[in-house]
């Protein structure tokens, strides 16, 4: 496993994002880990999670014009990662949309960049569980203009079934036809803390261990 995504599932466990218990989704399900990126809550933080950001976008591969940042947890997103790429000599534009449309001033949805017809936007999120922010968000961008939508890059990829036998990332991928990619999915995070200590604490024991693959077996979704 690349070291950047060592150092990703180390951080969200000393940030208290990435936690292990007994927890209840929205949609109902009990699960053994819980994701809440509502917790990085400092500037240190947003910077370091930008650069982790960055660092999956960079190994993607992918060409884009712009970043969008779904509201709300999508508007920091957008904004850090966009700062973090220029640091790193790629300056590229961003923009996020308002819930509600702005009747005065500029007016609109969107705010920051304008689209253009014929650009590739990449959609920056926090984690996708069955994808609904990214269908709401995908006819707010091609209302907007005509753009390529290009790409969707997550934090954590839960590998776990959308609306049919895929997981949710892959069903994304393959209904909006663009490349969607985590910093780290749930197998290398299990995989990875499996025994090990993290500030003096085993994370993840042999029991829990068992009990996300038996989580996943359950409402896994296909590749």
């Amino acid at each position: 496993m690349e070291t950047y995504k060592q150092d990703f599932i180390e951080f969200m466990v000393r940030s208290n994002v990435l936690t292990f218990g007994d927890f209840t989704t929205k949609s109902g399900r009990k699960t053994p880990f819980f994701i809440n990126t509502g917790r990085y809550r400092t500037g240190e933080q947003m910077n370091r999670l930008a650069g982790f950001y960055a660092d999956a976008i960079q190994a993607s591969g992918l060409e884009f014009d712009f970043l969008f940042g779904p509201a709300y947890k999508g508007i920091p997103l957008a904004v850090a990662v966009s700062m973090e790429l220029s640091r790193r000599g790629t300056d590229v534009p961003f923009c996020f949309n308002r819930k509600e449309a702005k009747d005065h001033g500029e007016g609109g949805t969107l705010v920051g960049h304008k689209p253009v017809a014929g650009e590739r936007v990449l959609i920056v999120e926090d984690v996708t569980t069955a994808g609904t922010s990214i269908r709401e968000t995908v006819p707010v961008l091609k209302t907007a203009a005509d753009v390529t939508v290009a790409g969707l890059v997550v934090s954590v990829n839960r590998m776990e079934r959308g609306q049919g036998t895929l997981n949710a990332l892959t069903e994304l991928r393959d209904e909006f036809s663009m490349q969607t990619f985590a910093i780290v999915d749930i197998a290398e995070i299990a995989n990875f803390l499996r025994g090990r200590e993290v500030d003096g604490t085993v994370v993840v024991t042999d029991e829990l261990f068992e009990k996300i693959q038996a989580y996943r077996a359950q409402y896994g979704g296909e590749a």
